[in-house]
């Protein structure tokens, strides 16, 4: 399988170069040259096959050009060691809990998987490969958990300063070793800007080999689509329209999901929920795509104003609007309502969701409104606790406080700030 830059103006390349590229020279997202469907029989047995065999023949068409089938087991099965539960809360309404692996979220499959793969292209090499990541929230958790001493792979964390959660603050600023946070002063959207200009750089890529843990990154992004398969698996037998209401901000989730529908799960209708960053919301109205500046909010991992992926969701639908919007519906949540959520969810169902989890809930009622007959599935992408003071502030109650974060809540914080590109640039030619 190649992959080519969505710019079109650059070579394709294959999914180690395009893990190794982060993006393509031509600032462009890698995308796989073709999506070939699953046959009818996997989706017919799926009840029969473990998430293991699952997950690897819905990923091996992407990467078998680079990653030998017998590693791609061991590396499914090392990433794959944690639950994927869905919990119905109440009729034709059921979450997907993805919040069950080291760093308490979502972004911990495709975290892993990356680094996995990059220890395995690593190996042998004795280069050194720089992970340049911008997180506005848990971003930078998975991907520091994830690449926590992997030999030959130093990992610098872009995070705006004062707007992420105390939590995901420790847990991209405790570990040491090979992982540095560099504290920007501005908003997500800035560390981003700053991490795709630094791939453009040539004299910075002169002097090391840069890589990206973004979702930006196929490796990082792909593999996102394993736990929608799992879900289905699960559904399957309810034989209802099945729909995801996915939150959304950088929307690497939603279109790994959307990949997943192209292989051929059935799904009935995808729901991008967001926050008052309501970039694609507005798009799916105007068909006008109008970034603007990141607004901060309590479901803080989605404060995106131009979200990257949304150019691949695009491309997955040839850019035919008519066909993207009979797939995809998009709403956008302000932190009063997220809250009010969030207090009726575990008034009815004596369940806590974080904010994002929450603003999902949102997205997927909105679109039952008219679709009352569809089983409704939205993610719970983050543990409540990640958000601990809007969460039992919300709810007048204490959580218990899980293991691996009161690890990090006794550890130390060490983080360098900047203001500027130059001083990244600089800071990494030193490093």
């Amino acid at each position: 399988m190649k992959f080519y830059s969505l710019n079109k103006k650059a070579a394709e390349v294959s999914f180690k170069d395009a893990v190794i590229n982060g993006i393509a020279p031509d600032r462009g997202l890698y995308f796989p040259r073709e999506i070939n469907p699953l046959p009818a029989s996997f989706f017919e047995n799926i009840e029969d096959l473990t998430d293991h065999e699952i997950a690897f023949e819905a990923i091996k068409q992407f990467v078998s050009d680079s990653i030998p089938e017998n590693i791609l087991k061991e590396i499914i099965h090392s990433v794959l060691d944690f639950p994927f539960p869905v919990v119905e809360l109440e009729k034709n309404v059921a979450t997907l809990e993805l919040f069950h692996g080291p760093t308490l979220a979502f972004k911990d499959v495709g975290a892993r998987f990356m680094a996995h793969c990059l220890g395995y292209f690593s190996e042998g090499q004795n280069s050194e490969v720089t992970v340049l990541v911008a997180t506005s929230g848990d971003t930078g958790g998975a991907v520091a958990n994830g690449f926590l001493g992997v030999k030959g792979v130093n990992v610098v964390i872009l995070y705006p300063s004062g707007k992420v959660s105390d939590i995901q603050e420790r847990q991209l600023t405790t570990l040491g070793q090979n992982i540095t946070a560099l504290e920007v002063n501005g908003n997500f959207d800035d560390c981003q800007n700053m991490v795709k200009t630094a791939f453009l750089d040539s004299d910075l890529k002169s002097e090391i080999k840069l890589t990206s843990a973004n979702s930006i990154n196929v490796a990082r992004w792909l593999p996102q689509m394993f736990y929608f398969l799992f879900t289905y698996k699960k559904l399957k037998s309810r034989k209802q329209p099945i729909v995801f209401s996915v939150p959304s901000g950088n929307f690497g989730n939603i279109c790994a999901g959307m990949v997943a529908q192209k292989l051929g799960m059935p799904v009935a209708h995808f729901i991008a929920a967001t926050n008052v960053n309501d970039t694609v919301p507005r798009f799916m109205h105007t068909q006008e795509y109008t970034p603007k500046t990141s607004k901060s909010t309590i479901s803080n991992a989605m404060d995106v104003g131009d979200p990257s992926n949304f150019i691949r969701i695009r491309n997955l639908y040839k850019n035919n609007f008519e066909e993207l919007k009979n797939n995809l519906s998009s709403y956008s949540f302000t932190d009063k309502e997220t809250k009010r959520a969030i207090l009726k969810i575990y008034n009815s169902s004596n369940y806590i969701a974080d904010p994002h989890g929450a603003v999902g809930y949102l997205g997927l009622k909105e679109y039952q409104k008219d679709k009352s007959n569809t089983l409704g599935v939205f993610l719970e992408t983050a543990h409540p606790v990640k958000f601990l003071d809007v969460v039992e502030e919300t709810l007048k109650l204490k959580l218990p406080i899980p293991s691996q974060i009161q690890s990090v809540l006794e550890k130390d914080k060490v983080s360098f700030k900047i203001d500027t590109y130059d001083e990244l640039k600089s800071y990494l030619l030193k490093k």
